[in-house]
This record gives structure tokens, C-alpha cells and sequence, in this order.
């Protein structure tokens, strides 16, 4: 079964933060290595594009992101957690 374009940028998301936690773990170890932490910047602002991206297509992926100043909108679409149909 095909993944919609929400799953294909949820699992995105989900790879690039499990790349920037797997390079964390090597810079606590290797703090000086300059190419894991252009690595991991690299991570980081791909998975901001990304995250950017999908709330702006499909409304916000944490409380951090509702837009809420004349109203709650965290309602208005399926959370996370809900799946995609």
C-alpha cells in the first residue's frame, strides 16, 4: 500500500530525528568531531524544513506549534497520534 504525502513526511520526520539522537549520543562521546556536528546541524535543519512543512500542510505535530490567538485551533485537525486515513 502506497503511504499518503502526510505518512511519507511523518516518517521523515521520524528518520531525521532518529538520525539527530543517534549523532547526539556520538557527540557526548566525541564532542570535538567536527564532522559529526556539521552532521548533525545538517540533521537539525532538515527535520525544521520538514517539520515546517507539515504543519503548515497539516496543521501543528505538538501543543508548541497551535496557533491560538483568537482561538484554541489544536482541535480543528486530527492529532498526531491519530493516524492519517
Amino acid at each position: 500500500m502506497a503511504m499518503t504525502e502526510q505518512q511519507n513526511m511523518m516518517r521523515r520526520l521520524q528518520v531525521q530525528s532518529f538520525a539527530i539522537d543517534d549523532i547526539k549520543l556520538y557527540l557526548d562521546t566525541h564532542p570535538d568531531d567536527v564532522n559529526a556536528l556539521a552532521y548533525y546541524h545538517k540533521y537539525c535543519h532538515l527535520q525544521q524544513q520538514t517539520m515546517e512543512q507539515y504543519v503548515e500542510r497539516f496543521g501543528p505535530l505538538n501543543i508548541m506549534q497551535v496557533e491560538s490567538d483568537s482561538r484554541w485551533t489544536w482541535v480543528d485537525t486530527p492529532w498526531p497520534w491519530e493516524g492519517t486515513v
